[in-house]
């Protein structure tokens, strides 16, 4: 099963995370093949949000809400299940300095196709 782990934490503690130390976790977890894709994302002040509201685009600098722990990154993770999902959070190395939110990937693509091919196979056989 997949899950998303979202990194973040006080951008001012990032320097208490060698990248080296992330680059070594990193090429770890990818080595045992639990990792799908890991990226550490620019300072919150490079970040913009966007919505579309009534048909008119709004963009703001910044994250959406203001917090003292920011997203700094992120592991898409295979793991059997949501407990060994967060024992692989419990050895990232920012888990130490700021927390690791572990969600379950909603395969939304499996399931509409799933739902689709389903409807294709009974509309098949309902015809004459």
């Amino acid at each position: 099963m997949k899950y998303l782990c979202l990194v973040y934490l006080d951008e001012k503690r990032l320097g208490e995370l060698p990248d080296e130390e992330c680059v070594a976790y990193d090429t770890t977890i990818r080595g045992s093949g639990q990792c799908i894709a890991s990226e550490a994302l620019q300072s919150v002040h490079t970040a913009s949000t966007v919505r579309v509201r009534n048909g008119k685009l709004a963009v703001t600098d910044g994250p959406f809400a203001e917090t003292k722990e920011q997203l700094a990154g992120f592991y898409l993770i295979d793991a059997r299940d949501l407990n060994d999902a967060i024992q692989v959070a419990a050895k990232m190395p920012p888990a130490r300095v700021g927390c690791v939110e572990v969600r379950p990937i909603r395969p939304i693509r499996e399931t509409v196709a799933e739902a689709a091919a389903t409807a294709a196979r009974t509309s098949t056989r309902s015809e004459p």
